[in-house]
């Protein structure tokens, strides 16, 4: 092996022991000034986060300025986070405030809704088992169909609905992000998942 490909080799493994590393070690080496903990940080969360504050933002261009904006924050903030609570939760908190600011700057109305006593005892499943190519065509259409209804939602609503079914994270982690208590979470829930059933069912979508 010569030097330069014990250098490729070299740099290679580095990428795999800094992809194998736990998220809070990451923060600990990018908080002591660690170039590549960070950019590690950036490569696991930049997709995922771009993702959610597109839904959230409905603009490409705003999204990835406030992705852009999200991951400064990130950097800035790295020596007040607390190993105690999951990093990703901490992330998707700095996201939601982002984007909410931006909301606000630009004079979008959010909407503050009263809470009613019920619970998310069901969901809409948007999943098929099978893969075939028809099968595949249509979950693609009715995946398309959901998130045109998800983005009928009120803004309150909407931005539950994507935190827990777009990005799998469950009740206590939505209440850490938005700093909702956990009921007034659940009742959102129920009530937009009441609200997209009805607006399926006024388009012909039976049992929904």
């Amino acid at each position: 092996m010569d030097g330069q490909d014990f250098v490729m080799t070299a740099v290679a493994l580095d990428a795999l022991t800094l992809r194998s590393i736990a998220d809070r070690e990451l923060v600990a080496d990018a908080a002591d000034g660690s170039e590549a903990g960070f950019e590690e940080i950036v490569r696991r969360y930049q997709k995922p986060i771009s993702s959610y504050v597109y839904r959230i933002l409905g603009n490409h261009e705003a999204s990835l300025d406030v992705t852009q904006e999200v991951f400064i924050k990130v950097y800035n903030s790295l020596h007040r986070y607390s190993p105690e609570f999951k990093f990703s939760t901490w992330v998707y908190r700095i996201a939601h405030n982002a984007a909410i600011d931006h909301l606000r700057r630009n004079w979008l109305n959010l909407q503050s809704i009263e809470t009613e006593n019920a619970d998310g005892t069901y969901q809409i499943q948007i999943e098929a088992t099978s893969r075939s190519p028809e099968k595949e065509r249509e979950l693609s259409e009715w995946r398309s169909v959901i998130s045109n209804v998800v983005q009928l939602l009120p803004e309150a609503y909407r931005e539950l609905i994507l935190l827990r079914h777009s990005n799998d994270l469950s009740y206590d982690e939505i209440a850490e992000i938005t700093g909702l208590p956990l009921g007034t979470v659940k009742n959102r829930l129920f009530r937009a998942r009441e609200m997209m059933r009805n607006i399926l069912i006024e388009r012909g979508f039976d049992g929904i």
